[in-house]
């Protein structure tokens, strides 16, 4: 199934609507569809170089309105947000996100969580789901994936642009791996910022 849904997508990167349907993929993406929006990304830069800013602002803004969706299936519509949860295998995880929000150390540990969900190859679906069934804060949750997606996107686009299928080569191999390291030190620079400038206010 995952690879057909893959083949598709890659398909639609090639179609004359592609930036509909990155749209659409993005959107979908934050809520509920497997497929990231990379997948698209990728082709798209590469064979329209010229509308690489387009094509990111395209997948940032659809991604972010996907993962409201999302948060908003977790707080109105549980039923159907403990499936999608259980369908990742992250359903019994649920009680201690609750827990561990109850206090502020919980709260910033959320804030990184969600940050590594929109950057890496996280279920980012399952989190913004996750925000909305433990009643996270929307206006922070908006903040924070505009800013991871939009971080992720802007690199996977640029990097499309400026090496092209050298950068796909790298993606296959070290893509997960890469994006995971990464959003690791931009959480860990984070805590040490808030560590120093917090610990003064």
């Amino acid at each position: 199934m995952f690879n057909n849904l893959y083949k598709k997508c890659l398909n639609l990167a090639a179609h004359k609507s592609s930036k509909y349907y990155l749209g659409l993929v993005s959107f979908i993406e934050s809520s509920f569809f497997p497929i990231p929006p990379d997948v698209m990304i990728v082709p798209m830069v590469i064979s329209k170089k010229n509308d690489f800013i387009k094509i990111f602002l395209i997948s940032t803004i659809f991604s972010v309105l996907g993962g409201i969706l999302g948060y908003f299936i977790g707080a109105f519509f549980f039923d159907i947000g403990i499936q999608i949860m259980s369908f990742y295998g992250y359903e019994d995880k649920l009680t201690d996100l609750k827990d561990n929000l109850i206090n502020s150390e919980g709260f910033y540990a959320w804030l990184g969580i969600l940050f590594l969900a929109g950057f890496t190859p996280l279920p980012y679906k399952v989190f913004t789901i996750a925000s909305g069934l433990i009643g996270f804060n929307i206006l922070i949750f908006i903040l924070i994936s505009l800013i991871s997606r939009g971080l992720r996107f802007f690199i996977v686009s640029y990097l499309s642009y400026k090496f092209g299928y050298l950068f796909t080569k790298f993606l296959d191999k070290y893509g997960s791996k890469s994006f995971t390291f990464l959003g690791m030190i931009i959480v860990i620079i984070g805590i040490i910022i808030y560590l120093i400038f917090g610990s003064h206010a």
